[in-house]
């Protein structure tokens, strides 16, 4: 294979060319990210009021929450394929829009059945969107780049918490008088709206590739082409998988996609959950209740965007598989410290702790994988890991909602949520390490990548 040459820019300007990208880029995927999170959050956000508004119980709304995950782990990889085919800004932008009109759909619905089909049409409509972006990030961000870059853009789901909570609150208490509607209506209606918004806004400004940049220099195009297919060609000399066929056959591959199940299987349960359990732990379900436990579960992902900016200046410097494990491992003690304790405070103090070590490791554990997939590997690859992760958003709501029905609280779902990521713990400690190892040879082969790496 020909060897790439790098096109002769300086390390300031090269850092300098980053975080333009950096910029321009995640800013845009962050919105839709944002979105996607939002919508997935709402449900958590109106229990209270469906299970008035349409009879339901905790179960009904785990297993509504959890059946939006069939259709979206079902073509999840196919979705990449079309990503990969079409690009990314004609795919993302379809999978906004379609998404956007089922849930303004869902707005309309009379009772639990409905609320079901709405949920799993839109899991058929979102899917992809994920594993599409980080498919997208790796067209634009070379490995030692991605420490930050990573980081930064999953920034964006303790942020959709931040927008997320308030925006819940206000349409739960005001979006009769906006609409017309019922809050949780108003709500879905109002979401599903911005989606849409968000599409076309992704059509108007999301370049497919870095050569389609209107807003970089060619030289700057250049660079960017070049050292992306200069890290290509790296990955492939030293044995990552190239094609589809091996990427989904591969035992590492299926190792890391357990791995990251567990990291994210205490994402979807808090998120649904959390202001549940907490205006059950204040002993009150009235009205003001709902709204105030809606704000107050938005204060574990503020402190999880302290987390995520902090921990990547320690990440820099560390493996990949050290800087996923930590903070894993604090999502794990969070978890422990709130199923004992019955303190308010306490309680969404042991959940910021346990937020923040779920959202810091998710976007270090996102490093791991093109270190051994590239090409069509990387795009089907990607987005297995991704959709196996993906059943954590079915199987951890539905457990958690008929745990705390079955049991009267939400102690014994916590136990389990946090020994099924100590699993995962486990999972990546010995593969994650092992994938890890077999690149090493590269990054000290890559010593000009490696002093590109100041930008943390």
């Amino acid at each position: 294979m020909a060897e790439v040459t790098v096109p002769a820019l300086t390390d300031r300007a090269m850092r300098r060319l980053w975080r333009k990208v950096g910029a321009r880029i995640i800013p845009l995927i962050g919105i839709a990210y944002v979105m996607s999170y939002i919508d997935r959050a709402n449900l958590g956000y109106m229990a209270e009021s469906l299970r008035q508004d349409l009879n339901i119980t905790a179960a009904q709304i785990g297993l509504a929450s959890g059946l939006f995950f069939i259709g979206y782990v079902l073509v999840e990889v196919p979705s990449n394929m079309m990503l990969r085919r079409f690009g990314a800004r004609r795919w993302i932008t379809r999978i906004l829009v379609t998404w956007g009109a089922v849930t303004v759909a869902t707005a309309a619905v009379q009772n639990v059945g409905q609320l079901y089909a709405m949920r799993i049409l839109l899991g058929f409509a979102e899917a992809g969107l994920a594993a599409g972006i980080l498919l997208y990030m790796t067209f634009w961000f070379p490995r030692r780049q991605r420490a930050w870059a990573m980081s930064a853009f999953f920034m964006m789901i303790p942020l959709s918490g931040i927008i997320g909570s308030p925006l819940a609150a206000a349409l739960l208490s005001w979006g009769q008088a906006l609409t017309g509607l019922a809050g949780w209506r108003s709500l879905f209606l109002v979401e599903g709206g911005l989606t849409v918004l968000a599409g076309i806004l992704i059509f108007t400004l999301l370049p497919d590739r870095p050569k389609d940049a209107k807003w970089l220099t060619p030289a700057e195009k250049e660079a960017v082409e070049l050292r992306i297919a200069q890290e290509a060609a790296n990955h492939e000399a030293h044995g990552a998988l190239t094609g589809i066929r091996q990427s989904l056959t591969s035992g590492r591959v299926w190792a890391l996609a357990l791995a990251f199940f567990a990291v994210v299987f205490g994402l979807y349960p808090i998120a649904f959950f959390l202001p549940t359990m907490i205006s059950t732990l204040t002993g009150s379900i009235s009205g003001a209740s709902n709204v105030s436990s809606v704000l107050l579960a938005g204060i574990p992902s503020a402190i999880a965007i302290i987390a995520m900016l902090a921990w990547p200046k320690v990440a820099s410097r560390k493996s990949v598989v050290f800087s996923t494990a930590v903070p894993m491992a604090f999502g794990v003690l969070g978890l422990l410290l709130a199923t004992f304790t019955r303190n308010n405070v306490l309680f969404i103090m042991a959940f910021c702790l346990s937020v923040s070590g779920i959202y810091t490791a998710m976007p270090q554990f996102w490093r791991l994988p093109p270190l051994c997939l590239t090409g069509a590997a990387a795009a089907s690859g990607i987005a297995l890991i991704n959709s196996v992760s993906n059943l954590s958003g079915f199987i951890g709501p539905y457990l958690t909602g008929a745990i705390a029905t079955a049991t009267g609280s939400y102690t014994y779902a916590l136990l389990t949520i946090a020994a099924i990521m100590t699993a995962g713990l486990a999972i990546l400690l010995t593969a994650g390490r092992r994938a890890e190892q077999a690149a090493g040879e590269q990054r000290e082969e890559d010593p000009q990548l490696l002093a590109e790496g100041k930008i943390a």
